[in-house]
């Protein structure tokens, strides 16, 4: 049953990265009918919400955008920052929808914000709780290991709202801006769709690892 789990696991985060890897990959190669780049879509929908304060930056690497809300930066990788393609307006759309958030004081990203330090914490701990725990038969160790890891799915379940909502913003300003035409909505739709399946699986993948690690620990006890 343990490899059983470990491998489901493995299924999920595998398919979902396939599915975002897949729906970019097609979206990339398109050209938005307004010959938009990602920099262009950003600094249009920030000025438009009165987030003029809010700079659009390039950042390296792929598909590592984001928002700062420290700095109050967009950061879009050079391909989003540069490309005219329906990914392009789709994914600095999602990252503006962050910036939104930041300004409307939305609670889920407040409340994410916040318990950082702490998930960054457990990750740590709890990781090596478990690995202690185990290797000694030391279980007090193991439950906290997993009491930590339930703190960090609680931090991937804040972090869904986070997600859907900010791509719900980014597609509310694509279609009043028209940014793209009906199609190019529906891809761009489908591209945000499947960046947030990583999220969903993120979370189902925790939850199997969490209740991996109580069978193992119950089994120990026995």
């Amino acid at each position: 049953m343990f490899y059983g789990i470990l491998i489901i696991s493995l299924i999920i985060t595998l398919s979902a990265q396939a599915f975002v890897s897949m729906t970019y990959s097609k979206t990339r190669k398109i050209k938005n009918i307004n010959n938009l780049t990602g920099s262009e879509v950003a600094r249009q929908i920030l000025d438009k919400n009165g987030l003029r304060n809010v700079q659009v930056v390039e950042t390296p690497g792929s598909l590592s955008d984001h928002y700062d809300p420290r700095s109050k930066v967009v950061r879009l990788s050079t391909e989003v920052y540069h490309s005219p393609s329906i990914a392009s307006v789709a994914v600095a759309a999602h990252e503006c929808g962050h910036a939104i958030q930041d300004d409307t004081n939305y609670i889920f990203m407040n409340i994410r914000a916040a318990i950082v330090p702490i998930v960054n914490f457990a990750s740590y701990a709890g990781y090596f709780a478990i690995m202690i725990g185990f290797f000694a038969s030391a279980m007090n160790l193991v439950w906290f290991g997993i009491i930590m890891e339930c703190v960090i799915l609680l931090f991937q379940l804040i972090t869904l709202p986070v997600e859907f909502n900010a791509s719900s913003r980014a597609l509310k300003q694509i279609k009043e801006l028209n940014f793209l035409d009906k199609k190019e909505y529906r891809k761009g739709k489908s591209m945000l769709t499947a960046a947030a399946m990583t999220y969903v699986a993120s979370v189902a993948t925790t939850l199997l690892e969490i209740f991996r690690l109580v069978l193992m620990a119950n089994r120990r006890n026995d």
